[in-house]
């Protein structure tokens, strides 16, 4: 089978020129330099309350949706503040995806409490380690769900470090009340009043979570990241006192594909609340997280905090049913089954979950990635497009069998069949994600110059979506300066990933790149066009990637 140009294509690759360059000398950017020193920006806070109302009462966008605004010319993220290219980009062992973004072994004792939690629905409590570490210490309030919530969270932090985002440093922790002492003036919050701990406040605390074998309190210790508190992040806009927040956070797309993977771990709980960002003054480091006298000047890094309710988990008890299905107040399904007296009921009113209590509930024959939602909307969940969710399509396909059962390992369940049920679950859902995603365009990726050709990988076929008869493709000379495209030959074909560079050279090349399928049926987004740029000197090189959405 043979694909060929229309005319229309060749007008408007004539098209008149325009002024800017295409691409820059610095071309592709790895690095987006947004840690310029700053001054220290306000703190914030944002209640849950306000934040529910603010974006279920917005409505979704309205208007054109525009591409993502921070990535490179390749279409990638590049590394910032906000995340850093990890198993997307690189190949991490199974022993690097369960350490996660843990580089200490914990809590080291004698532990010293030094205040109550003051947020959150999980009981718990602020610690200091022998170190002069901060951890935040929770536990899972209900014996009958125990290690639901911890567990979740481990995995979580887990999870979305290895996908590339800043979060907590947890570690799964046994204490008995005799392990720690309270700090002199330590004060947290008691049946709603402020006052000083005691030891009888913190034996409450623990008492509230089943026993181990051993009588002692399974618990989570989160790690105080690094830099001073500053509050949540939102979804959209951008904070106006930090000069290096120039782009909208809707139209990050870290943000917006963050949805892909929201829905294949049903952390329907990702919302403002659950980040945060710090300020990093000059001269803090990585490994340090409080204490540091550096001024009043540094940058702000942005991290995703609490994965207690991903999963099954709803933090103290299992996940509801429809939770992952609709808003919480979602006007149509509301609507549907006022105006039909009840006829057309939710459907996932009759979903069937094979249920553990440290799993809590989560199902893969049901769930739908295009349908699943937040418990309320998210300004950036909405705006994804299809260039965004294959963005984050191809790190979940990162994700082997043996990645997601290495890492649900570290939840440390007690039963080997929730275990089990659990990692298989997941990984049902990623196939689900992954089959879907892949059939919103192109999915051919990671290009790249080998010997005299440009081999890439078609995604889809790696995945069993389809099997490809070939490729057509068809070389340009590509002026930088005008944008102008120069057809060097006809359309070609290929039968490989991999096509023939052309024997003749200018300072760009361009390749415009469709996959042929026997039925184009079979999925018709695979023949819109992934166009390819190269630039020449000292040696080929792939400076660009544009797809058709």
């Amino acid at each position: 089978m043979r694909l060929s140009c229309s005319a229309a294509l060749l007008v408007t690759l004539a098209a008149p020129a325009v002024t800017a360059q295409r691409f820059l000398p610095d071309d592709p950017v790895r690095v987006d330099p947004d840690t310029n020193p700053i001054p220290k920006p306000r703190p914030i806070t944002r209640s849950t309350v306000f934040d529910f109302l603010a974006n279920t009462v917005r409505g979704g966008p309205s208007g054109p949706i525009g591409p993502a605004a921070n990535v490179n010319t390749l279409g990638e993220v590049p590394d910032s503040s906000w995340f850093t290219n990890r198993v997307g980009t690189t190949a991490l062992s199974l022993e690097e995806l369960a350490r996660g973004p843990n580089r200490t072994a914990g809590p080291e004792p004698p532990f010293v409490v030094t205040s109550g939690k003051s947020d959150g629905i999980t009981p718990g409590f602020r610690i200091r380690d022998a170190r002069g570490e901060t951890y935040f210490v929770k536990v899972d309030p209900r014996p009958a769900y125990r290690h639901l919530g911890t567990s979740a969270d481990v995995l979580g932090t887990k999870l979305f470090h290895a996908f590339g985002y800043n979060v907590p440093e947890n570690h799964l922790l046994r204490l008995r009340p005799a392990d720690l002492r309270i700090a002199p003036g330590a004060t947290g919050r008691v049946e709603g009043k402020k006052r000083p701990l005691t030891p009888e406040d913190i034996e409450s605390i623990l008492a509230r979570s089943g026993r181990e074998d051993d009588g002692s309190v399974r618990v989570i210790a989160s790690r105080a990241v690094p830099g001073e508190p500053l509050g949540p992040f939102r979804y959209d806009g951008t904070r106006s006192d930090d000069p290096n927040d120039i782009f909208p956070h809707e139209d990050r797309r870290e943000l917006r594909g963050l949805r892909v993977f929201a829905a294949w771990l049903n952390h329907d709980d990702a919302d403002s609340l659950n980040t945060l960002d710090t300020f990093l003054t000059e001269g803090l480091t990585e490994g340090v997280t409080e204490g540091v006298a550096g001024g009043n000047r540094g940058h702000v890094r942005h991290f995703l905090i609490d994965f207690s309710a991903i999963l099954g988990s709803s933090s103290v008890e299992p996940q509801k049913p429809g939770e992952g299905d609709e808003y919480f107040v979602d006007w149509g399904p509301i609507a549907r089954s006022a105006f039909s007296f009840g006829i057309l009921d939710r459907p996932w009113r009759r979903v069937k979950y094979q249920e553990y209590p440290e799993v809590g509930r989560i199902e893969s024959a049901f769930f739908r990635p295009d349908k699943w939602k937040t418990f309320y909307p998210q300004p950036a969940f909405d705006r994804m497009r299809p260039a965004d969710a294959l963005w984050a399509t191809r790190i979940v396909m990162a994700f082997s069998d043996e990645a997601v059962r290495a890492i649900v390992r570290t939840g440390q369940f007690s039963d080997p069949a929730a275990e089990q049920h659990l990692a298989d679950t997941i990984i049902r859902r990623r196939d689900k994600v992954v089959a879907f995603y892949l059939g919103g365009l192109n999915p051919l990726t990671d290009f790249h110059i080998e010997a005299d050709c440009l081999t890439f990988r078609n995604l889809g076929e790696e995945a069993r979506v389809a099997v490809p008869e070939g490729y057509e493709y068809q070389w340009f000379a590509f002026d930088n300066d005008t944008s102008r495209a120069t057809p060097l030959r006809g359309p070609e074909t290929a039968s490989a990933a991999s096509v023939p560079l052309p024997a003749e050279r200018s300072p760009y090349l361009m390749v415009r790149i469709r996959t042929i399928l026997t039925s184009s049926a079979v999925q018709p987004a695979w023949n819109r066009r992934v166009d390819v740029f190269l630039r020449s000197a000292p040696t080929p090189s792939v400076v660009g990637v544009e797809r058709e959405e």
